[in-house]
Parts: structure tokens; C-alpha cells; sequence
């Protein structure tokens, strides 16, 4: 109830601050739990993918320090966020979404980078959709990437790809693992260039210190 309750705030917040969101080729997410996932661009791009993909209800990964705060932290959790140590991650940062994604009807949002101020893929969404025997969906977001531009109005378009499955009869090891990333960072190409191919990002640090 609070996840569905928070989603149709953040959808009329997103529409009053913006109102100027497109979402593409949804026909390319799957009717059961997969892992959809995208390079991190903005601090504000899960709350666009998370809406692109209503009405699949979402889980995601938080850093740890923002569960501190009492009331974050109440909204974090109810709305299907977990902690993660970015420093030392541990075992639960693949227990819990794998757990997830099998007893529960909740897909996962992650990006493999980790941050929006590196575009560098890790392995774990590999091992997580492996595990959890779930597909994982690719997904860009073009657009704003800071809060001023977004009020500013500006176009934002999410592109959903096409599943990519792991096999789960064969061995986690790096050759897979690079496997995988291998297609999505060539999905994340594809499905950009299908918006604008013209496009290239620009890390919103760099933007800040440019100003």
C-alpha cells in the first residue's frame, strides 16, 4: 500500500516539476519479476524508471548512511529499499534482492555502475539474475541530469530493451560475467541511439564545476 501510495505522489511531483516524460518500446517488459537495469545518470532516473515500468512494483539498493535518519529511513523501507554498503558490500547485498525477487512480487532496479560519476560496470547483476532465475531488462534514461534542468522542463525519454537471460546451468566466473556486460553496455548503445544518436553524457559533477 505505502509503495503504491508513494508512486502516485512521485508521479504528480515528477509531472508538476516536469510533465515532459516519454517512455519507450514497454512492450519489452516481461509480466513476471526481472532486473531492470540502466547507467546511472541522474540522482532522480530510478524514480523515472520506476514509473516507466507501472505497474510493476520495484525493490532497489540505497546506501547505508541515508538509513540513519528515523524518518529516511521509514520511507526507504516501505518503499522496498535495502541497505548496502557501497565500501565493503557483503553477502546481503545478494541474498536480499535474490530472496526478493523469488518469494515476493518485486522486481529490482540497479545500476551496475553503482554511481552516477562512474559509467564502470560490476558483476553483481550477473550473480543476482542468475540466483533469482530472472531476466534482466536494459533501460537508458535521456534527459536532465540535475534538478535545475529538470525543472527547466526538459525532455525525458526512458527506453526499455529487450530481456537478456543468464543461464543458470552455467558457472558464474569473469568470462560470463564480462558476457553480460558485454551486452548490456551494447544494449544501453543501441537503445540511445534509438532516442538520439547523438547523445553523450556528461557527468552532472563536471556540470557543477563548470558553473
Amino acid at each position: 500500500m505505502f509503495y503504491s501510495f508513494i508512486r502516485i505522489v512521485a508521479r504528480l511531483i515528477v509531472w508538476i516539476i516536469n510533465g515532459n516524460a516519454h517512455y519507450l518500446n514497454k512492450k519489452n517488459l516481461p509480466q513476471g519479476n526481472y532486473i531492470l537495469v540502466g547507467p546511472h545518470r541522474a540522482w532522480f532516473d530510478m524514480i523515472y524508471f520506476a514509473l516507466g515500468a507501472s505497474p510493476k512494483k520495484f525493490s532497489f539498493m540505497a546506501k547505508k548512511e541515508l538509513f540513519k535518519n528515523p524518518i529516511l529511513r521509514f520511507i526507504l523501507v516501505h518503499a522496498n529499499a535495502f541497505a548496502v554498503d557501497r565500501k565493503n558490500p557483503g553477502p546481503s547485498a545478494i541474498k536480499i534482492p535474490v530472496r526478493w525477487l523469488k518469494k515476493r512480487d518485486l522486481s529490482l532496479i540497479m545500476f551496475p555502475s553503482g554511481t552516477r560519476h562512474s559509467q564502470k560496470m560490476k558483476g553483481g547483476v550477473v550473480l543476482i539474475a542468475k540466483l533469482a532465475g530472472v531476466p534482466i531488462i536494459p533501460a537508458v534514461y535521456q534527459g536532465p541530469v540535475t534538478f535545475k534542468h529538470l525543472m527547466a522542463r526538459k525532455k525525458v525519454t526512458v527506453n526499455f530493451g529487450q530481456p537478456i537471460y543468464v543461464d543458470r546451468k552455467v558457472r558464474i566466473n569473469d568470462e560470463l560475467e564480462q558476457k553480460v556486460i558485454t551486452q548490456l553496455q551494447t544494449a544501453f548503445q543501441q537503445l540511445d541511439d534509438q532516442i538520439d544518436p547523438n547523445y553523450v553524457y556528461v557527468d552532472p559533477k563536471s556540470l557543477k564545476q563548470n558553473n
